[in-house]
């Protein structure tokens, strides 16, 4: 039962919660009509400090689609944080208009400062370099949908590893299914966290290799999930602008890669992958926010109890 509680992290969802809330994503996809009537009355708050696409928009779709409404702010700028005030404060007045929030923040933990004052379920979209939940459970509807499967899959990560917050909360999903291999590709200033490394994947005795060359590796994936460099993580411009072109998949690079390979990305794409891929039929990203709406329909739902 997922009524009232907070998602910070992915691993706060069980096993079989997130089997369960992928397949209520699921058939909300295949019959969103049967749903769209469930929150009539519900009030979503949407309190982003970050600038958001995807995620503020997708979660704002989906309340709607389900016939509820929503309030809340795009940028910090527009809220009375601009004033000081603090996030205990915020949460414990929105909490006084809508039943959830969703948070997203440039500090790291910030979702969890919020949740400790609030009288609603949160949910964390994205905090600092830290964890993405919601866009994890996207990744793992894409790739079941895809790969009819969570098990047994080798899985590379390419680009931004260190900051990359999207690519840390899906490593920590995938090591709880059995026999994944991890294929970590970026350049040495780039690399995952030693956190992660540590207390996901060598802890949980998940096989892994680190490497900067991703056309000796590409061949060997059954997912090859894209990161951008991300810029507003960077202290020192000159770093970002030696680093930001990494990588770049083009067709000459996916000529190596096997024909079931799909490829994913969280989005915004920068440089990292070439428009050209956009009609190779491996390239999954667009669906992979398309289903991102229905996966929030579904969290939505469970969180507030109606399902």
């Amino acid at each position: 039962m997922l009524k009232g509680r907070h998602l910070l992290d992915p691993r706060d969802l069980t096993i079989e919660e997130t089997d369960n809330l992928l397949e209520l994503a699921g058939d909300i996809f295949l019959q969103p009509e049967k749903y769209s009537k469930l929150c009539e009355g519900k009030i979503l708050a949407t309190l982003f400090y970050e600038p958001s696409t995807r995620t503020r928009l997708s979660f704002e779709a989906a309340m709607m689609r389900l016939g509820g409404k929503v309030i809340g702010f795009s940028e910090a700028s527009s809220s009375s944080v601009s004033k000081g005030e603090s996030i205990a404060d915020t949460i414990r007045t929105i909490s006084c208009y809508a039943d959830i929030a969703v948070m997203r923040h440039p500090k790291e933990g910030a979702p969890k400062i919020a949740s400790m004052y609030s009288s609603i379920p949160v949910v964390n979209a994205g905090d600092g370099s830290h964890q993405h939940p919601t866009q994890t459970l996207t990744d793992l509807m894409t790739i079941k949908s895809l790969k009819g499967s969570l098990s047994n899959l080798t899985v590379g990560f390419c680009g931004d590893l260190k900051f990359g917050r999207t690519v840390h909360s899906l490593i920590k999903s995938l090591s709880r299914y059995e026999n994944n291999k991890i294929i970590l590709i970026s350049p040495e200033e780039l690399r995952i966290p030693n956190y992660i490394r540590k207390e996901v994947l060598q802890k949980n005795n998940i096989e892994f290799i680190e490497v900067e060359n991703i056309e000796e590796v590409i061949g060997s994936l059954d997912i090859l999930y894209m990161t951008r460099v991300q810029k507003e993580r960077f202290f020192n411009e000159e770093d970002y602008i030696r680093l930001k072109d990494s990588y770049i998949l083009d067709r000459e690079k996916m000529k190596k890669a096997s024909e079931n390979m799909i490829i994913l990305h969280p989005l915004p794409r920068v440089n990292e992958i070439s428009y050209e891929i956009d009609e190779d039929p491996r390239a999954a990203y667009f669906l992979q926010a398309k289903y991102g709406m229905y996966v929030r329909m579904a969290l939505i739902l469970k969180l507030l109890g109606v399902m």
